[in-house]
């Protein structure tokens, strides 16, 4: 009879500097100690070129050491307050998994180059025992300044981790946890089972080369040792593709959250997408990709797509419900710019300036007040009276215009806005017509030949929508025959995927037209804005499941679970779901701490909150629930 293997014991062996925090802790005491020294920035310049080259092996450690205690010029009453301030740059995963930490003290040691003084008040809050930190002390003469430190410490000599850990003679799985070369020396010293380049704060290549397991968080070390954590998906395990060259502060929000983003400054067509979405967690896109139910359907891990623009007509929504994908937009970050700029082209084509300013450029001298008009007094029809369109309104009454509008929904109007009963109505009584609707399949060429015969002569027809909503071939013979006087046009039927793509029009050429490449959005202003609010709306589903500001998912509006897991099941909209759930629940004893449901047409979208202890075989027998389409755990 074979006895069952004994489990061996793990033990953390983790690096303070750059690892525990995000800093490191010499760096920091030379900006408190020279905050008054006229050569500040050389000498904390040069203290962190020390530090690299300690880091990567350039430079021995002990010479590392000694050459920046001598610059700094520090002193006993300096180090409060770096403690103080090393608490607040605790590394994040750190702080999130300081449950772990403390649960597990036992098994894990600090060991460090650093000093005692500073790295035991830190540590000890997240339950590190004292006798479980080693590293070196300083040395402080009569008036406290820091001349050095105890040089019979082995941490204070090169492979003094190593020494080290050989005289604690752990018994049982070591993995070892660092950024730096004295990490990776004990792993190739023979002490340590695992090394993991520990690269949430810092990377480093030679040390990455030297891994066994490259690390961007302390979830994933404990993902892949299968221990308990607070979250149950390593972040940077999620995996962002932005398109369409969104602004760049999404990229850094999403870094900063700790996914794995990658930012490609054009549209990717359909072919191009069903190969990167395989693996791709959250999309990013703008107004020209398409998300089709055949992206959808090479999509694996896809759980949020993010629209940084106001339209989602260019995503399926209801592949996207089919496939447990919430689709999320900024539906008000961008509409000042948009109004702005229709403005702004009413007043051009008004005054016919689009052909008199070519003409300047061209040498000729044409001045008349011919065609020439002011927009106050003049009636604006505003056909889509959301968001753009009614801000659009109150401008336009500033200007002194008189404002009809037309909606297919009730809507509140704004200022003297008078609300029109037909969109015939609202063409003939407008000096100037704008649209600002959404890509629903019933608008598209919603503006064609007869619409255009309903329009007074001389009309000015702005599109700032979407492009299929209007015969473009009609709005050209209208723009040809005078019928239309002057056109601004920023959307189109059929787009280039990227600025290195021709654009091709019938419209291009025709007189008092402006013609822009879908730039309504596109001002310095809205594109942070989207770039705000857009990741915060992904970043927020991920973490709690929220999707109150989904555009085609059941509307929950949910907080952060403190203590317990949450678990997340989208499926079919059928009855009895819900109560397979808890059925599921109570044969395996779980407690439940809270439960959310909602439904829409299509999908039932069902939160649970639960005790932490749980048998993971549960979420299979979730997943084998008739109508799930997905199902996953937050924490």
């Amino acid at each position: 009879m074979h006895l069952k293997e004994q489990k061996k014991e793990k033990y953390f062996i983790i690096d303070f500097d750059s690892t525990f925090t995000q800093v490191e802790a010499l760096d920091i005491l030379a900006e408190i100690s020279l905050e008054e020294h006229p050569d500040k920035e050389e000498r904390i310049g040069e203290i962190k070129r020390i530090t690299d080259l300690g880091m990567d092996g350039t430079l021995s450690f002990r010479e590392s050491l000694i050459s920046r205690i001598n610059i700094l010029g520090a002193n006993k009453r300096h180090l409060p307050d770096l403690v103080d301030r090393l608490k607040k740059r605790v590394t994040k995963s750190f702080v999130r998994n300081k449950e772990f930490l403390k649960s597990n003290s036992q098994n894990i040691f600090i060991i460090s180059n650093g000093f005692k003084e500073v790295i035991i008040p830190i540590v000890k809050e997240y339950g590190i025992l004292d006798d479980h930190v080693y590293a070196n002390t300083f040395l402080f003469d009569t008036n406290g300044n820091i001349i050095g430190f105890d040089t019979k410490n082995v941490l204070s000599e090169n492979n003094g981790k190593t020494r080290q850990l050989d005289a604690l003679n752990l018994n049982g799985e070591v993995l070892v946890i660092g950024d730096g070369k004295t990490d990776y020396e004990i792993k190739s010293g023979g002490k340590a089972d695992k090394f993991f380049a520990f690269t949430e704060n810092v990377e480093r290549n030679v040390v990455k080369l030297k891994a066994d397991h490259v690390a961007p968080s302390l979830d994933e070390i404990l993902y892949v040792q299968k221990m308990n954590r607070a979250i149950s998906y390593p972040k940077n395990r999620i995996k962002v593709l932005l398109l369409e060259g969104i602004h760049h502060d999404a990229l850094t929000k999403m870094k900063d959250e700790g996914y794995e983003v990658e930012l490609i400054d054009r549209s990717l067509d359909e072919d191009e997408l069903c190969e990167r979405i395989t693996d791709i967690s959250i999309l990013g896109i703008r107004s020209k990709t398409q998300i089709t139910e055949r992206v959808l359907s090479h999509s694996r891990r896809l759980h949020a797509i993010g629209a940084f623009c106001i339209g989602t007509n260019q995503i399926d929504l209801e592949a996207c419900q089919h496939k447990g994908v919430a689709v999320f937009n900024a539906p008000y970050s961008n509409t000042r710019s948009v109004v702005e700029l229709a403005l702004s082209e009413m007043i051009l084509l008004m005054r016919n300036l689009p052909d008199k300013i070519p003409e300047m450029h061209q040498g000729i001298w044409n001045k008349s007040a011919s065609n020439s008009y002011e927009v106050r007094t003049k009636t604006l029809g505003i056909i889509g009276y959301g968001n753009i369109g009614s801000q659009l309104s109150i401008m336009a009454e500033s200007l002194g215009m008189k404002v009809y509008f037309y909606d297919l929904e009730e809507k509140l109007a704004l200022g003297n806005a008078i609300k029109c009963t037909s969109l015939s109505e609202l063409l003939s009584l407008s000096d100037i017509v704008t649209l600002h609707v959404d890509g629903r399949p019933e608008n598209k060429k919603m503006i064609g030949p007869e619409q255009f015969s309903m329009m007074k002569d001389g009309v000015i027809f702005l599109n700032l929508s979407r492009g299929n909503v209007v015969n473009v071939q009609a709005l050209c013979d209208n723009i040809k025959a005078g019928k239309i006087r002057g056109a601004a046009i920023d959307v189109f039927p059929v787009e280039p995927l990227s600025n290195a793509h021709p654009f091709e029009s019938v419209l291009k050429g025709l007189p008092n037209t402006i013609l822009t490449p879908h730039i309504g959005g596109s001002t310095h202003e809205a594109q942070i804005k989207i770039a705000d609010f857009v990741p915060e709306m992904l970043i927020n589903f991920i973490n709690t499941g929220n999707t109150a500001t989904s555009v085609n998912f059941p509307k929950l509006h949910l907080h952060v679970l403190e203590k317990g897991h949450r678990l997340i099941h989208i499926h079919e909209n059928k009855a009895g779901v819900l109560a397979d759930i808890s059925k599921v629940l109570a044969s395996n004893n779980i407690n439940i701490l809270g439960q959310h449901l909602k439904t829409n047409e299509t999908l039932g979208y069902v939160i649970t909150d639960i005790d932490k202890k749980y048998n993971k075989s549960v979420l299979q027998e979730l997943r084998a629930i008739s109508g799930t389409i997905k199902m996953r755990v937050l924490y």
